[in-house]
């Protein structure tokens, strides 16, 4: 058993050149476009040559709701790519980018954990190649356009305060949650109240994620609505001008970025929504190729069932054509602990009736799982405090939920640790036993969507909208966008709104706080709660204690 720490083990991690990793998914130096030794790009020629073939099997990987404990979805995604490769099948995996704000906040990294991490991490959670500030570019572009067209005169009437187009920034900033631009007199333009967002909930960042080509991601940009005169027309990005220069910036992020395991196996990183504030799922075009180069793909959606699967089924799944094969979900005996009401100090002591009064929360997500109709595996992911009796309070809740859970050691022991895991997973999806479908039909009503997804998946008794927000729902219908999805935003720590609210519980209220069009990514966001989408920095953020050693190399990161 290691303890080292993860950018420890990542450091003395023996990576191969990415040519290669490449070399394994049958691509040639010629197909993929070299960031430094240890990452590329996968070209765009590349990936239209391989549209004809075959797809391999999908599997998602997802998880209980997030405790402080710590649940290891990446992690698992990670060990599980590995151990499929480790007996003999070919996969590789796919996972989101990191976002700057949690790394420098409190969550950390994303590039898993332990013996089941992708490499180079420091890369993977700083710059990386780069994606992150071409969409913040790109967003913060048509921000300055639309002030930029009010200020020569406003030649389509757009009312200054209806503009709905706010800025973004990577970094957690409460201060830019609400400010007001433009101060300073006539040279300035004209001052409005507007906000940031974190650059993850960027609709233009939902929009790379599910575009499938330049093409079509010129035209979802061209479709962004970013304002509405006052007789309530939309005025989009097109109507600005600016989706041209927005695609030329976003021209090489939108290509998926190849970089490998611990144990070299190939791992396409790519886009990076937050799951409570938007979709949650790596980019569609990253996905859908490696499909067509691997016969199993193993890939995550954010934080808990209730949001990244959701999500991944009703929005990814829907828009890209896709069907996972087998639904892995992640669950710690730590965290069914603190569900079953321990306290983080007293995690390490045996207590199986804890376990049990926890596993009621992974019960819930089995079921939602189910309904989609996909077969559900769980994964325990193993701490050394974990105990026999504990591990199998939770096998046998799982059996009586017509599942199996499977212990994995993935974080000690690389892919040797989810070899069982791997084995059974390869079996479900070669099975074909699947007969996947999303919640809910396009044609229905965006309330009722709406509700479908807080009475069946949250298990919610009633969602609270006032008027106003159920006639824009209705004027959008009007629109000719009520065949939209819906993207729910809310606490990713509770099924309900309430993040202090453990277990499984029922009998509560949604209430809806606002709701956005993404007419250009084709959902409309549903911002529930107290949820917000500039995140703020803890009274202790990791940034503190990162930083350089004497020989040059980054500390603090996790």
């Amino acid at each position: 058993m290691s303890h080292k720490s993860d950018i420890e083990i990542a450091r003395e991690a023996k990576k191969r050149p990415i040519q290669e990793i490449a070399e394994k998914l049958d691509m040639t130096f010629d197909d993929i476009i070299p960031y430094g030794h240890d990452k590329a790009k996968v070209s765009q020629d590349f990936i239209n040559s391989v549209q004809d073939r075959k797809d391999g099997k999908l599997i998602l990987v997802t998880a209980i709701n997030p405790t402080p404990a710590g649940e290891g979805k990446t992690t698992t995604t990670v060990g599980l790519g590995d151990g499929l490769n480790a007996i003999g099948k070919k996969a590789a995996i796919c996972i989101r980018e990191a976002s700057l704000g949690p790394n420098f906040g409190m969550k950390g990294g994303a590039a898993g954990g332990g013996y089941a991490q992708v490499v180079p991490m420091e890369d993977m959670n700083l710059h990386f190649t780069g994606d992150f500030h071409a969409i913040t570019s790109a967003h913060n572009l048509l921000s300055a356009m639309i002030d930029n067209h009010i200020y020569w005169g406003n030649e389509l009437a757009i009312d200054e305060r209806r503009v709905s187009w706010r800025r973004v920034v990577d970094l957690n900033d409460r201060a830019l949650r609400d400010v007001v631009t433009s101060l300073g007199g006539v040279a300035n333009g004209f001052p409005r109240q507007t906000g940031f967002d974190i650059t993850v909930a960027s609709e233009v960042m939902a929009i790379l994620c599910l575009s499938k080509d330049l093409a079509d991601l010129q035209e979802r940009l061209g479709d962004i609505i970013v304002a509405y005169t006052r007789e309530r027309k939309a005025i989009t990005c097109r109507d600005i001008g600016a989706d041209g220069a927005m695609t030329v910036l976003l021209k090489d992020a939108m290509q998926p970025n190849l970089v490998q395991t611990l144990e070299n196996n190939p791992a396409f990183v790519h886009g990076g929504p937050f799951a409570n504030i938007a979709h949650g799922c790596n980019s569609l075009i990253a996905t859908k190729t490696a499909l067509k180069l691997a016969d199993y793909v193993v890939t995550e959606a954010g934080f808990g069932a209730d949001l990244g699967a959701e999500k991944f089924m009703n929005i990814k799944c829907r828009k890209g054509g896709l069907a996972p094969s087998v639904v892995v979900c992640v669950a710690t005996i730590r965290a069914m602990k603190m569900n079953g009401g321990v306290a983080k100090a007293d995690l390490g002591a045996e207590n199986v009736d804890a376990v049990k009064a926890g596993c009621p929360n992974l019960g819930r997500h089995i079921e939602n799982l189910k309904s989609f109709g996909v077969p559900v595996v769980v994964a325990i992911n193993h701490f050394v405090t974990d105990t026999d009796a504990e591990v199998q309070a939770v096998k046998d809740y799982v059996e009586g939920h017509g599942s199996e859970a499977i212990l994995c050691k993935h974080w000690a022991n690389g892919s040797a640790g989810t070899k069982d895991l791997a084995t059974r997973v390869a079996e479900i999806a070669d099975a074909d036993m699947g007969s996947f479908g999303p919640l809910y039909n396009d044609e229905m009503p965006l309330f009722e969507k709406i509700e479908t997804v807080a009475k069946r998946i949250y298990r919610a008794d009633e969602v609270l909208a006032d008027k106003k927000i159920r006639d824009q729902l209705k004027a959008w219908e009007e629109a000719g966008y009520g065949d939209l999805p819906v993207c729910m935003a809310k606490t990713q720590y509770s099924f309900s709104t309430d993040p202090n609210l453990r277990g499984a519980p029922t009998g509560h209220s949604v209430p809806i706080r606002e709701v956005r069009l993404s007419a250009g990514a084709g959902f409309v966001v549903v911002i529930c709660g107290e949820i917000m989408t500039m995140p703020g920095l803890p009274s202790k953020p990791a940034a503190l204690t990162i930083g350089l050693d004497e020989a040059g190399d980054v500390q603090g990161l996790f």
